[in-house]
Protein backbone atom coordinates (compact mmCIF):
# COMPACT_ATOMS: atom_id res chain seq x y z
CA UNK A 1 0.00 0.00 0.00
CA UNK A 2 2.92 2.95 0.59
CA UNK A 3 3.78 4.80 2.93
CA UNK A 4 1.49 7.49 4.57
CA UNK A 5 2.76 10.67 4.19
CA UNK A 6 2.13 12.97 7.39
CA UNK A 7 2.03 16.43 7.87
CA UNK A 8 3.20 17.86 11.01
CA UNK A 9 1.82 21.45 11.76
CA UNK A 10 3.79 24.17 13.00
CA UNK A 11 2.08 24.74 16.08
CA UNK A 12 4.95 26.40 18.14
CA UNK A 13 5.56 29.12 15.27
CA UNK A 14 1.57 30.31 15.51
CA UNK A 15 2.16 30.75 19.15
CA UNK A 16 5.05 32.66 19.23
CA UNK A 17 3.87 34.73 16.58
CA UNK A 18 0.71 35.39 18.30
CA UNK A 19 2.70 36.10 21.31
CA UNK A 20 5.12 38.38 19.99
CA UNK A 21 2.01 40.53 18.36
CA UNK A 22 0.88 40.58 21.90
CA UNK A 23 3.63 41.66 23.41
CA UNK A 24 4.60 44.53 21.13
CA UNK A 25 1.99 46.42 21.70
CA UNK A 26 2.72 47.96 25.07
CA UNK A 27 -0.22 50.73 26.26
CA UNK A 28 1.27 54.29 27.31
CA UNK A 29 0.06 53.93 30.92
CA UNK A 30 1.62 53.31 33.65
CA UNK A 31 0.00 52.05 36.37
CA UNK A 32 0.71 50.49 40.48
CA UNK A 33 -2.39 48.91 41.63
CA UNK A 34 -5.01 47.00 39.55
CA UNK A 35 -8.08 44.78 39.48
CA UNK A 36 -8.09 41.63 36.90
CA UNK A 37 -11.40 40.09 36.34
CA UNK A 38 -11.27 36.43 35.01
CA UNK A 39 -14.46 35.25 33.38
CA UNK A 40 -14.40 31.70 33.41
CA UNK A 41 -17.17 30.25 30.99
CA UNK A 42 -17.75 26.24 29.70
CA UNK A 43 -16.02 27.44 26.30
CA UNK A 44 -13.70 30.38 26.57
CA UNK A 45 -11.28 32.60 29.43
CA UNK A 46 -11.59 36.13 29.17
CA UNK A 47 -9.25 38.26 31.30
CA UNK A 48 -9.49 41.93 31.79
CA UNK A 49 -6.91 44.43 33.70
CA UNK A 50 -8.26 47.66 34.71
CA UNK A 51 -7.03 50.61 36.78
CA UNK A 52 -8.80 51.57 40.16
CA UNK A 53 -11.27 53.46 38.47
CA UNK A 54 -12.38 50.40 36.45
CA UNK A 55 -10.96 51.76 32.87
CA UNK A 56 -9.52 48.87 30.90
CA UNK A 57 -6.03 48.81 30.27
CA UNK A 58 -5.13 45.26 29.00
CA UNK A 59 -7.30 42.45 27.78
CA UNK A 60 -7.05 39.31 25.92
CA UNK A 61 -8.65 35.92 25.79
CA UNK A 62 -8.12 32.08 24.83
CA UNK A 63 -9.62 32.74 21.52
CA UNK A 64 -7.74 35.24 20.77
CA UNK A 65 -4.33 33.46 21.62
CA UNK A 66 -5.11 30.77 18.85
CA UNK A 67 -7.33 28.26 20.57
CA UNK A 68 -10.39 26.65 19.00
CA UNK A 69 -13.43 24.66 20.21
CA UNK A 70 -13.04 22.88 23.21
CA UNK A 71 -9.70 23.65 23.80
CA UNK A 72 -10.51 27.34 24.96
CA UNK A 73 -12.01 26.27 28.03
CA UNK A 74 -9.32 24.37 29.28
CA UNK A 75 -7.26 25.01 32.41
CA UNK A 76 -4.12 25.04 29.94
CA UNK A 77 -5.74 27.53 27.73
CA UNK A 78 -6.57 30.05 30.68
CA UNK A 79 -3.08 29.48 32.11
CA UNK A 80 -1.67 30.37 28.89
CA UNK A 81 -3.76 33.65 28.51
CA UNK A 82 -3.29 34.64 31.98
CA UNK A 83 0.58 34.69 31.86
CA UNK A 84 0.33 36.62 28.47
CA UNK A 85 -1.66 39.26 30.22
CA UNK A 86 0.91 39.02 33.88
CA UNK A 87 3.92 39.44 31.06
CA UNK A 88 2.47 42.87 29.62
CA UNK A 89 1.12 43.80 33.34
CA UNK A 90 4.83 43.52 34.14
CA UNK A 91 6.05 45.91 31.84
CA UNK A 92 3.41 48.74 32.19
CA UNK A 93 4.94 48.54 36.04
CA UNK A 94 2.10 46.59 37.64
CA UNK A 95 3.35 45.98 41.23
CA UNK A 96 -0.31 44.87 43.36
CA UNK A 97 -3.43 43.47 41.99
CA UNK A 98 -6.86 42.43 43.08
CA UNK A 99 -8.74 39.73 41.40
CA UNK A 100 -12.54 39.02 40.44
CA UNK A 101 -13.98 35.80 39.25
CA UNK A 102 -16.51 35.59 37.44
CA UNK A 103 -18.01 32.08 35.72
CA UNK A 104 -17.89 28.52 36.64
CA UNK A 105 -15.36 27.24 33.94
CA UNK A 106 -12.48 25.18 34.27
CA UNK A 107 -9.70 28.13 34.18
CA UNK A 108 -10.54 29.98 36.94
CA UNK A 109 -7.73 28.87 39.15
CA UNK A 110 -4.98 27.82 36.39
CA UNK A 111 -5.66 31.93 35.53
CA UNK A 112 -4.70 32.90 38.84
CA UNK A 113 -2.32 30.67 39.93
CA UNK A 114 -0.42 31.67 36.39
CA UNK A 115 -1.01 35.39 36.87
CA UNK A 116 0.60 35.62 40.19
CA UNK A 117 3.09 33.39 39.05
CA UNK A 118 4.67 36.94 37.18
CA UNK A 119 6.07 38.16 40.49
CA UNK A 120 2.34 40.28 41.16
CA UNK A 121 1.38 40.62 44.86
CA UNK A 122 -2.21 39.79 45.47
CA UNK A 123 -4.57 42.28 47.33
CA UNK A 124 -7.71 39.98 47.19
CA UNK A 125 -9.55 37.20 45.34
CA UNK A 126 -13.44 37.88 45.04
CA UNK A 127 -16.09 35.73 43.67
CA UNK A 128 -18.55 38.14 41.72
CA UNK A 129 -20.49 34.83 39.89
CA UNK A 130 -24.37 35.95 39.66
CA UNK A 131 -26.61 33.74 41.42
CA UNK A 132 -30.24 33.65 40.75
CA UNK A 133 -32.38 34.19 43.93
CA UNK A 134 -35.38 32.68 42.95
CA UNK A 135 -34.85 31.86 39.21
CA UNK A 136 -37.35 32.02 35.87
CA UNK A 137 -40.84 30.83 36.20
CA UNK A 138 -41.57 27.05 35.97
CA UNK A 139 -43.62 25.60 33.20
CA UNK A 140 -47.17 25.56 33.14
CA UNK A 141 -48.67 21.95 34.19
CA UNK A 142 -49.50 19.87 31.22
CA UNK A 143 -52.38 19.13 30.57
CA UNK A 144 -53.01 15.64 28.65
Amino acid sequence: MGKKRIIKKAGSVLDQELRTRFLSRVPKKKLTSGILYIQSTYNNTMLTLTDQQGNVVLQSSSGALGFKGAKKGTPFAASKVAELVGEKAKMIGLQEVGVKVKGVGAGREAAIRSFIGRGIDLKFIQDITPIPHNGPRPPKPRRV
